[in-house]
């Protein structure tokens, strides 16, 4: 995977887009921080990245969960998405609950996970993308992790 540049100049990783898997639970979510050595390592984001030839954001957002968390696919259910676009760069926010018990283990890409509160989330030290998306006035994201 690469690097894309949008028409607005900014870089992206993933020259087809990405996806991230936002999952809640109870008025929490599931947050992951970021390994040092990753972009933006020490903050805290979902599991996320580019999306490969042939995948749906979905699948992306799923892949990328089990890869740096070890969710099984077969814990979630998802019931939507959020889309932020930069110059014709797209991210897409899979929104999901958790509907069975879920084991979560930290693999490379991450220094550790947790679940966090709704109220809680705004005070974290949040990836500036994940940031922009969960203050985001419409409020969508805190939105479906409240309902």
């Amino acid at each position: 995977m690469s690097w894309a540049t949008c028409t607005s100049g900014h870089h992206h990783w993933g020259p087809r887009g990405a996806a991230g898997l936002l999952v809640a639970d109870a008025g929490r979510v599931l947050l992951q921080l970021r390994a040092k050595w990753a972009h933006q390592g020490g903050t805290w984001s979902i599991p996320g990245g580019a999306i490969e030839r042939a995948e749906s954001a979905v699948e992306a957002a799923l892949r990328e969960a089990q890869e740096e968390l070890g969710i099984d696919r077969a814990s979630v259910d998802v019931r939507g998405s959020y889309v932020a676009t930069c110059g014709g760069w797209v991210y897409e926010t899979v929104l999901a609950v958790a509907s069975a018990p879920m084991r979560v283990r930290d693999a490379s890409e991450s220094d550790g996970h947790r679940w966090v509160p709704l109220e809680e989330v705004a005070a974290m030290r949040l990836h500036p993308s994940f940031r922009s998306a969960w203050e985001d006035p419409g409020g969508e994201l805190r939105g479906f992790v409240g309902a």
